[in-house]
């Protein structure tokens, strides 16, 4: 059975959408811990309620992002993981972060990438005037962003549409692809090989 850990800064969303699918699916994994880099996260509370697991290491007790990340990573190999997700964990990680975990780290953007790394990605898509925007899971690397892509979900970009009404879109989507990703390498259809995501014979 596969062991998972959570990362967050808020209120979860997509870290409920993992738990949910999880259950409903009756993945070979176990949630092992939900930690957030805030104690105020209201997704830390989602999670106890779930009987998961649930604490805060928080950036801002730290001096430097190094210091953090050795805590952070300290926290989360108490747990043994398997696999670490970040749900809407808003921090830049280190390059030896990143390399620690390398091949059992996975995120997920609001945006086609290449196109619109980092913040404000809904705001990017309007104001180039694209015709479809998206989300993207990926692998993390140490560029920002950059990763090798896992799976990715297109949505249209509609006349007249806002910052808020495209992100509510995305974030449908976001819901559905996160789950599925995190699923295939529970089950072991999809690793990371390199810097290609490589897939089992048959799987999607």
């Amino acid at each position: 059975m596969k062991r998972l850990v959570i990362l967050i800064s808020g209120r979860g969303s997509n870290m409920e959408a993992i738990l949910r699918t999880a259950a409903a699916e009756q993945w070979p994994a176990q949630i092992a811990a939900v930690i957030s880099n805030k104690a105020s996260a209201a997704g830390l509370s989602t999670a106890a309620e779930a009987g998961i697991p649930a604490l805060a290491v928080e950036h801002r007790h730290y001096p430097d992002r190094d210091s953090f990340d050795g805590a952070l990573a300290e926290a989360i190999d108490r747990y043994a993981p398997d696999l670490v997700v970040l749900a809407g964990f808003m921090r830049i990680l280190t390059p030896g972060f990143v390399q620690h975990y390398h091949g059992r780290l996975l995120n997920i953007h609001p945006s086609l990438l290449p196109s619109f790394p980092g913040l404000a990605t809904h705001r990017q898509a309007l104001d180039a005037g694209v015709k479809f925007h998206g989300a993207t899971v990926h692998f993390v690397t140490p560029e920002l962003d950059h990763g090798p892509i896992v799976e990715q979900a297109v949505v249209p970009v509609l006349d007249g549409d806002t910052e808020s009404a495209l992100a509510a879109r995305v974030l449908a989507h976001e819901h559905v692809i996160y789950p599925r990703a995190v699923r295939d390498f529970v089950e072991g259809r999809m690793w990371l090989d390199g810097d290609r995501v490589r897939r089992s014979a048959g799987s999607r």
